[in-house]
């Protein structure tokens, strides 16, 4: 049995009050069935165990939004982007969803939905949390990509790979119907920027990383140090003081504990790295955020049932569940 979280939030007016944004959109990859994880994890139970046992006021509109009604009739590649119009206005959307709950004060939480709508998501609460407190928010990435290719590094195409340095401005484009809406009080600063279980990084990816000395945390660090001393590292280098949104790609954990979804890579997280990324990040009481994203339980269907159970206990995790 789990019970109430005990730490009180540094950046939030109270602790009880939470949004939730489903999103099934897979239109960032290639992969059907990505856009069915938000109703898996619900009817896992997910908002049933926040409301009960981590006291939480849920504020959902019971909706899992496909966007279909902004699907464009005409939708061609555009600077190597596969659906940019499409990927384009799903997240400006998602980006009005979150910020409306972020600026009333409530966390928001996301259920994914393929990594391209954390575009939306962060765009949300960094521009809720500069109006709210003046403040820039920092982002913890936890997975196994680094998604930060520009539409020309990039060799698939695929937005899902890419939010990342639209996010930073490292990736920029003019038209508004291609990310054109994305403006300064949307984006993050690469000095705030933390990854956590790096392990398939494209060519281009490492050298965007080196040039602006991104801090990154690949397996490699965490097999030498451990998930502690990295988890150290990681917050040490946000600080204190800093809003923090947690984005969760679910393949960050081994397919062995999360098989089911669209790019799995061996040699990740267990389970338990995974949940202590996300009790860690809870104890800090910075957390104003968090993206579950990438669940696909139309993958290993047999393991589907496993990978929704991860995704539900990193979620609790995150939202200060505790184990003793």
């Amino acid at each position: 049995m789990t019970s109430a979280p005990s730490v009180e939030p540094k950046f939030l007016p109270t602790r009880h009050n939470l949004g939730v944004v489903a999103v099934g959109f897979s239109g960032g990859q290639p992969k059907p069935g990505v856009d069915a994880a938000p109703m898996a994890l619900i009817e896992a139970g997910l908002i049933q165990q926040l409301e009960e046992d981590l006291e939480f006021k849920v504020a959902f509109d019971g909706q899992v939004h496909s966007y279909s009604e902004i699907l464009p009739t005409d939708d061609p590649p555009f600077r190597n982007m596969k659906r940019p119009k499409f990927v384009s206005a799903v997240t400006n959307e998602v980006s009005n969803q979150v910020y409306n709950y972020a600026k009333d004060g409530k966390l928001v939480l996301t259920l994914g939905g393929d990594h391209s709508i954390a575009i939306g998501t962060v765009a949300g609460t960094a521009r809720a949390i500069r109006e709210r407190l003046g403040k820039e928010i920092a982002v913890i990435w936890v997975d196994a990509h680094a998604d930060i290719n520009t539409p020309e590094s990039s060799e698939s195409g695929n937005i899902h790979g890419m939010p990342v340095s639209f996010l930073t401005g490292l990736a920029t484009e003019e038209r508004e119907d291609i990310f054109g809406w994305l403006k300064p009080h949307h984006q993050l600063s690469t000095k705030k920027l933390v990854y956590i279980g790096l392990r398939d990084i494209d060519k281009g990816e490492k050298k965007i990383l080196k040039e602006h000395g991104i801090k990154a945390f690949s397996m490699h660090d965490i097999d030498r140090h451990g998930i502690g001393k990295v988890m150290d590292m990681a917050l040490g280098w946000i600080g204190s003081d800093t809003p923090i949104h947690l984005s969760f790609d679910v393949d960050a954990l081994d397919p062995m504990w999360a098989p089911s979804t669209g790019t799995p890579v061996r040699g990740g997280l267990t389970l338990r790295e995974g949940d202590f990324i996300a009790e860690c990040v809870a104890e800090t009481g910075s957390l104003i955020a968090l993206d579950l994203v990438e669940v696909n339980p139309s993958l290993d269907e047999h393991g589907a049932s496993d990978t929704v159970r991860a995704g539900c206990s990193i979620v609790r995790c995150a939202l200060g569940d505790t184990l003793l």
